[in-house]
């Protein structure tokens, strides 16, 4: 059985989802992403649902996309549809009806970040930890969309300090920030989350409903550039493929800027 999995269960008006790749502190895989996608959209057709909760395993969320796959690249055209298929998941998570929480133990980074960023609500532990250090590992770049999340969220400053620093933010700082909306310690987690749910999943479906309507036409997404020519020229670089095999062997890129 392989090691990457979307656990999802239903407990009442709760969808439980559970992203688990243990040996790589909950990378995320191709199917993985897929079957967070397919949850999504059938969540949207369950009429007696209420909250979705999504987490991770073992002490990780989710620390970015699985990098071996992106051994397979061989041009920046594939990096472009590689960020339009994330762009179609994080949209489905987005366009989710119900309120959606996350629980993030540990590392939320890269794609890990942007499935935290399209939580309603975030719960942290104070191992907790937030970025997208991609100008200090492989050299990739983010979507537009995903930029306009995170400058949502934790603030234009924040946002681009983050990312230029590749420095990840603890979870303190990313709830002074708004990011987070409460820190507990690991023995808290389990009832925090819990009557936090339970007030949730309380609440007038309809105008829970609405309010994460507004909030998705407030966040003004639809009419940012794709930027794809920037995208494919910084996935077809010499670079992007230095930061993937060094990422491999475990050494510190060598960057050249071409």
């Amino acid at each position: 059985m392989s090691d990457d999995e979307v656990i999802s269960r239903r407990d009442g008006a709760v969808l439980w989802i559970q992203l688990s790749n243990p040996p790589r502190r909950g990378a995320l895989t191709w199917r993985m992403y897929d079957e967070l996608e397919r949850l999504c959209l059938a969540a949207n057709d369950d009429p007696d649902l209420r909250v979705v909760v999504i987490g991770g395993r073992d002490g990780s969320f989710a620390a970015g996309t699985d990098i071996g796959q992106f051994a397979a690249f061989t041009s920046g055209a594939d990096g472009v549809a590689y960020e339009h298929r994330i762009g179609e998941i994080v949209g489905a998570l987005l366009a989710v009806r119900v309120p959606v929480v996350g629980v993030v133990e540990g590392p939320a980074v890269g794609g890990g970040l942007s499935i935290a960023a399209c939580c309603d609500l975030l719960i942290a532990t104070e191992d907790a930890r937030f970025g997208v250090p991609i100008a200090q590992t492989l050299g990739n770049v983010i979507s537009p969309a995903a930029v306009q999340r995170l400058r949502d969220r934790l603030g234009a400053g924040r946002t681009m300090a983050m990312l230029l620093t590749s420095r990840l933010l603890g979870a303190a700082e990313a709830q002074t920030a708004g990011f987070v909306h409460t820190v507990v310690g690991p023995d808290d987690l389990e009832a925090t989350v819990t009557g936090i749910v339970e007030r949730i999943a309380a609440g007038a479906p309809l105008t829970l409903a609405a309010i994460k309507e507004l909030d998705r036409r407030l966040g003004g997404l639809t009419a940012l550039d794709p930027a794809d020519e920037l995208m494919a020229s910084v996935y077809g670089s010499a670079d992007f493929r230095e930061g993937v095999a060094a990422f491999g062997e475990k050494r510190k890129p060598v960057w050249t800027g071409r």
